[in-house]
């Protein structure tokens, strides 16, 4: 494992109408600094581009992630798809990104719209050569990859998006690079960038969209390690160690939890200050302030904001706009975790609270522990190493 990891996210929009995309990304990962990515576009939209799509993109990750040549994998996906006699098109194309464990990119393109790399945030123009495998035409490239490069590739749902049956002459792939170089910030993960072309799309389209619409980016980002706490340990005999282990750990700190503060406040011999609220949403706690802590916020009821903001970020990512310019704690938590953490430490602590077990109240002990696993695994679904200690 080197420095690095390849950072991984996409989004779709269905065709106005329709229940299935007809576009597919797959991704196999074949460690955390290595990948590989296909975008299938199948023809048409529906059922049909559906199922085409799924396997094209299936096929071709598997025969590559089993070390056979990008050729053979070309060959055997080219030659077993068919051509429409109407359109004279193939069924399915795609964009193939392969990523090794030198940082090196493999990119294999076949009749979808060219992706494009941002490198700091502006696009670096690389070579193309074109080969015929038979009878169609198959785009590659190589490009060593540097730290924070931005790879995005994306369907022809992106290209032209416009409201009505015309395509917007004024959006194509060259309208699409300069509007990503000037939203472009390097804080953003793969998923945020999407996101933010994503939606752009779908507003041209005025929220129905005139083709199935899917965009994926590859981010190389340095591993920056965040550990977070939470709860007092089961024995109170335990603390010393428990807060010696979590504060030695590299990274950034969060603590969440009255209690928790006050004891990391202790061990630390530095006061515990709560910050004056400076948002406007009442649900969420005020944070407070120990240093040589970089985060400190109420527990349960910020960790159940965090869980919701990351079950989204999974799905339609909706939430995404008011998490990142939010002040309260669980939007800070979240853009730690998700926009800068490739690797993330759990220190959980199982101390049953008193306060908690009041039948007036909606939370209890194995309400806690059930949150925190949630938020571990909605963290790995995001491809982030995740470990988890309890005491």
């Amino acid at each position: 494992m080197n420095n690095y990891f390849v950072d991984i996210g996409w989004q779709s929009h269905n065709k106005y109408g329709e229940l299935l995309c007809g576009d597919h990304v797959e991704v196999v990962r074949q460690d955390e600094d290595q990948a590989v990515v296909v975008l299938a576009d199948g023809l048409g939209s529906g059922v049909k581009a559906s199922i085409l799509s799924t396997l094209t993109s299936k096929i071709i990750s598997t025969m590559i992630a089993d070390n056979l040549s990008v050729e053979e994998c070309v060959s055997a996906i080219t030659a077993t798809l068919p051509v429409c006699k109407e359109r004279n098109l193939a069924y399915s194309t795609f964009t193939i990104l392969r990523i090794n464990a030198d940082m090196e990119a493999e990119i294999i393109q076949f009749d979808n719209p060219h992706g494009f790399l941002l490198r700091n945030g502006k696009n670096a123009e690389y070579q193309e050569m074109s080969e015929s495998i038979g009878e169609k035409t198959i785009y590659k490239s190589r490009v060593k990859l540097r730290e924070n490069d931005i790879f995005m590739m994306f369907s022809d749902g992106i290209v032209g998006a416009s409201i009505g049956e015309v395509l917007n002459s004024k959006w194509q792939r060259g309208d699409i690079i300069n509007y990503m170089e000037k939203m472009y910030m390097d804080t953003h993960t793969a998923k945020g960038l999407t996101t933010i072309l994503s939606e752009h799309c779908l507003e041209l389209y005025g929220g129905k969209p005139g083709d199935d619409a899917t965009v994926c980016t590859v981010k190389i980002r340095p591993r920056t390690r965040v550990n977070l706490l939470i709860g007092p340990p089961a024995d109170p005999a335990d603390v010393s160690t428990m807060m010696s282990l979590f504060f030695s750990r590299n990274g950034k700190h969060i603590i969440c939890g009255g209690t928790t503060s006050q004891l990391a406040a202790e061990h630390l011999k530095k006061p515990l200050r709560v910050e004056p609220q400076k948002y406007m949403d009442p649900k969420i706690p005020p944070t407070a302030v120990i240093e040589g802590v970089d985060l400190v916020t109420e527990g349960i009821v910020t960790i159940s904001k965090v869980l919701e903001y990351a079950k989204n970020y999974l799905q339609e990512n909706d939430l995404y706009f008011e998490w990142m310019g939010g002040d309260d704690g669980a939007s800070q938590i979240v853009r730690l975790l998700i926009e800068e953490a490739t690797d993330i430490n759990f220190f959980v602590g199982r101390a049953v609270n008193p306060a908690h077990q009041n039948q007036g109240l909606p939370i209890n002990f194995n309400i806690k522990m059930h949150l925190v696993e949630q938020l571990a695994e909605s963290l790995r679904l995001m491809d982030k190493p995740i470990k988890v200690t309890y005491f």
